[in-house]
């Protein structure tokens, strides 16, 4: 039996993936393990799954002043020397890393271990957790093909990126169930990333009560987002995070709000789901959001607003104006030749493994 040790974490970004190719290898008899940080949202989701898990201390290496810059990098070394005890027991014929800080002790374990590294790098520009491992990798997969001309030519793997089965399994009818809505409105989905987006959430409960007259709401707060003031509002229904209903919410959803992570919205492609995206910022984040978003636009997958327009645009007019023209992007949408590359990866970490 050959053995797999996935990492990565920090967002569900840096998990989903995995847990769409964690069922193909599990199927083929490969015995499974998680290596994650202690307190990250991979933990209560690999939880869910029959996978065994193993919490390492993990930090964070920001690009801004903060005095947990003094403290991290000793977490770090303390999960590298966790993760390089753990990879030495257990032995793995392969690792899969899906980026995240707690991924680059994993990364560099197992290179000290000689165990081969297969990563995937979900954006258009590798992340910092993925360019620090990059030296320590035999293979880089890759979701956008442009991502290619910032890795090394000889590790990089167009793959697309990996999309969980269940996500395509979803009724309906189940969703309209779960959350209490009828055949009377479309329904709108609000995802603001397994983290919440506040500002996405006040604009969405400042038109609220607009949206209602059109849409059934669905929203998707993050942990500690939601609030109890609008629970009496007939047709809304707010979240902190959905898993395993995921699937029967999405197959009852019309339109979507959402961030533009790759994950999110290569998953919303492959449902043919008309999407608004509202990429972080500059100043959230590096800038991946903003290529991805661009590039759906251009695609005529999405329709984008900027976070620094949010605020005074009117989401109910936008949204409506979506939803009029949703059959033009979903053609578009249909004609796409996205893939869904849990095969291919597959078929790449067992080539990995054998050598």
């Amino acid at each position: 039996m050959k053995t797999i040790v996935f990492t990565g974490g920090g967002s569900a970004g840096h998990v989903t993936p995995n847990l769409a190719i964690i069922p193909a290898l599990k199927d083929d008899g490969w015995n499974v393990l998680y290596i994650g940080s202690i307190t990250g949202i991979e933990k209560q989701l690999i939880a869910q799954t029959d996978v065994s898990y193993h919490a390492i201390s993990s930090g964070k290496l920001r690009r801004y002043l903060d005095w947990q810059n003094v403290k991290d990098p000793f977490h770090i070394i303390k999960g590298l020397a966790q993760a390089y005890l753990l990879l030495r027991k257990i032995k793995p014929h392969v690792v899969f890393s899906k980026g995240g800080f707690v991924s680059v002790p994993v990364v560099i374990a197992s290179w000290l271990n000689r165990i081969p590294v297969v990563i995937h790098e979900s954006d258009m520009t590798p992340g910092l957790a993925n360019r620090l491992c990059v030296p320590f990798t035999r293979k880089i997969c890759v979701t956008f093909a442009e991502a290619a001309a910032h890795l090394p030519q000889n590790k990089v793997e167009h793959t697309g990126t990996p999309i969980r089965k269940e996500i395509f399994e979803g009724t309906k009818e189940k969703g309209l169930t779960f959350c209490g809505f009828n055949h009377l409105k479309p329904v709108l989905l609000i995802m603001g990333g397994s983290l919440g987006a506040e500002s996405i959430n006040r604009s969405i409960r400042k038109e609220l009560t607009d949206l209602l007259t059109r849409f059934q709401v669905v929203h998707l707060c993050g942990k500690g987002r939601v609030d109890q003031h609008y629970n009496h509002l007939k047709g809304y229904k707010q979240f902190e995070y959905l898993n395993a209903e995921l699937p029967d919410v999405l197959a009852m959803t019309d339109l979507v709000v959402s961030r533009a992570g790759s994950n999110s919205i290569c998953e919303l492609l492959a449902l043919h789901k008309p999407n608004l995206l509202i990429p972080l910022s500059l100043q959230q984040s590096r800038g991946d959001q903003l290529l991805n978003a661009k590039s759906f636009e251009k695609q005529g997958f999405s329709k984008v607003i900027y976070e620094e327009e949010l605020m005074s645009t009117n989401l109910y007019q936008v949204l409506s104006e979506l939803y009029a023209d949703r059959h033009h992007y979903i053609e578009k949408m249909r004609t796409s030749r996205a893939q869904n590359s849990v095969n291919k990866i597959v078929e790449l970490i067992y080539k990995v493994a054998a050598n």
